[in-house]
């Protein structure tokens, strides 16, 4: 259960060797009115934050799968726990892989359709507003974020995809078709108690549009810090 004000809730940031846009999604946190708390790899305390991001990159140089070195990094044994007991962890790009990798959510990302990294924007529809991190929206919102990544197409086996449409656990899609290759055109998914959402595109670099492709990624770091979200 959150337990602050929309004003005062901290949200750690996560940076592994080779995170890149931990920067961006402290800036998305601090617009929304959040405080952003940097979190180190080799940390082993969550210094009392309210909710997590994993932000994007290419965590330990994705040397192996990507994601499956920052699996194990220190900072994942205390976060594996507290998610799972219910603490907000947002998974952006590289951090939806780690989630995967942690096992905090179902399936894998897998190189995109054509072996291209794919750099443009794309619209997504919120599919799950319902989720700590998507509340604000509604439900098939349309916006507009960017997508950066080469193993960004979500996969997984035919019964988990069965299972995330009929539980309602696909929080958004890409909206004009898969850009990746994703299955069923997934560009994020939630846990199953709803709490843990990985998103491939990113939203933090949508929150300003002197910088970005409009201001249609900020409820996703807004969201988490409303009095409904704390409930």
């Amino acid at each position: 259960m959150l337990s602050r004000t929309p004003l005062t809730l901290k949200v750690g940031i996560v940076t592994f060797p080779g995170s890149l846009d931990d920067a961006d999604a402290s800036r998305a946190v601090a617009r929304a009115g959040g405080t952003p708390i940097p979190l180190w790899h080799g940390d082993r305390d969550l210094r009392g934050v309210d909710a997590v991001i994993l932000p994007g990159g290419f965590s330990y140089g994705d040397y192996l799968r990507c994601g499956a070195i920052a699996r194990f990094a220190p900072v994942m044994a205390e976060l594996i726990p507290a998610a799972n007991a219910g603490l907000p962890v947002l998974g952006i790009c590289n951090g939806f892989q780690v989630l995967c990798e942690a096992h905090l959510l179902p399936g894998a990302l897998t190189r995109n359709t054509g072996l291209h990294f794919v750099n443009r924007d794309v619209r997504i529809r919120i599919e799950n507003n319902r989720t700590g991190w998507t509340s604000g929206y509604a439900p098939g919102e349309v916006i507009t974020v960017v997508l950066k990544s080469g193993v960004g197409a979500y996969a997984a086996d035919q019964q988990t995809l069965a299972d995330l449409d009929t539980s309602g656990l696909v929080v958004a899609r890409y909206a004009d078709g898969s850009p990746n290759g994703s299955a069923g055109d997934i560009a994020g998914i939630a846990g199953a108690a709803g709490n843990v959402v990985g998103l491939m595109p990113h939203p933090e670099h949508a929150i300003d549009p002197l910088t970005g492709p409009g201001t249609g990624g900020l409820k996703f770091f807004s969201s988490i810090l409303t009095p409904a979200a704390a409930a």
